[in-house]
């Protein structure tokens, strides 16, 4: 009796060790696998202010009429999110709500970017809850940033430097933003091109 409990014991250990031994080569292929699948990441476009350069700041006007200057030195402020967005844009309706978490959960001031006649912009901040939020109305700032297509968003720092930049659709996107930007890297895209060939 007491040599069987003796081999369930050692049987039992051998078991648990071959466990550990199974997670931590399965926990080696998960990282393989991470490193080898491209995270998905704003696509970044050729206009505008590149990546590292400072923006210019565009005198531009709110939605309630006030002055405001856009891009440019903001000393003592956040990160700045420039998001352009359109009533008339799906996407942008389903992003908004996502651009508003991750501003609040990143510490980010976020800022909105349209040129849609008034009245549309006003009901578009009505059913989105944009009331607390800077919405700069008009074409200026657009053009500025040579903005093609929506939705689109600008990573600022304090000094008006475009950190990072590009069209966004998922939550995903936006966060690709300020990882590019901690990595030091123009974009989540040009850091895997630089890993391809180490994994080839």
């Amino acid at each position: 009796m007491l040599i069987a409990l003796i081999l369930s014991a050692v049987f039992a250990w051998v078991v648990i060790l071959a466990l550990v031994v199974a997670v931590l080569a399965l926990a080696r292929q998960v990282g393989v696998l991470h490193m080898r699948v491209a995270p998905a990441g704003a696509l970044t476009t050729s206009g505008g202010p590149s990546v590292g350069a400072s923006s210019p700041a565009i005198p531009a006007k709110t939605l309630d009429g006030a002055t405001v200057s856009v891009g440019g030195p903001a000393p003592g402020s956040a990160l700045r999110l420039l998001m352009f967005v359109s009533a008339a844009c799906p996407l942008c309706k389903n992003l908004i709500p996502m651009a508003k978490s991750f501003a609040r959960d990143e510490r980010v001031q976020l800022i909105f970017v349209g040129d849609d006649a008034p009245n549309v912009q006003r009901d578009m901040i009505e059913k989105q809850g944009l009331a607390g939020y800077q919405f700069i109305n008009g074409p200026d700032v657009g053009m500025a940033y040579e903005v093609g297509k929506l939705p689109y968003a600008v990573l600022l720092d304090a000094d008006g430097v475009v950190l990072s930049k590009g069209l966004v659709n998922s939550r995903e996107h936006l966060e690709s933003l300020v990882i590019a930007h901690e990595m030091g890297v123009n974009s989540v895209q040009d850091y895997i091109d630089g890993l391809k060939p180490a994994l080839t």
